[in-house]
């Protein structure tokens, strides 16, 4: 099985990047307490997840939303760290407005 073509929101295609996935979440994940062991757990749980699609393409949308599940389970601020970039939060009122939209549980 092949990995899907990656469409960006201005409708380029690219193909699938590991690297790219890793990078974004080492930078949510920077300086916080999550090993890189984690780190690329949950970069294979996004590229399998990307693969069981069994589509030809994927959105670059529905790649950032696998990161953002992952990292809400990992660790609040990597969550939020990652959110306010690909959600292209504006302003502080609309950080706070996703923080208070969520549910804080113990990190795993």
């Amino acid at each position: 099985m092949r990995l899907p073509m990656v469409v960006k929101k201005d409708g380029r295609r690219e193909p699938f990047d590991r690297e790219k996935v890793r990078q974004g979440f080492r930078l949510a994940c920077r300086k916080r307490p999550i090993a890189a062991d984690r780190i690329d757990q949950e970069v294979d749980a996004v590229e399998r997840a990307a693969l069981e699609l069994g589509e030809r393409e994927i959105d670059s949308i529905e790649v950032g939303r696998l990161v953002l599940a992952a990292l809400e389970g990992m660790d609040p601020v990597a969550y939020l760290r990652f959110a306010s970039v690909y959600q292209e939060l504006e302003s502080p009122e609309a950080l706070m407005e996703l923080v208070r939209g969520m549910t804080f549980e113990e990190p795993t």
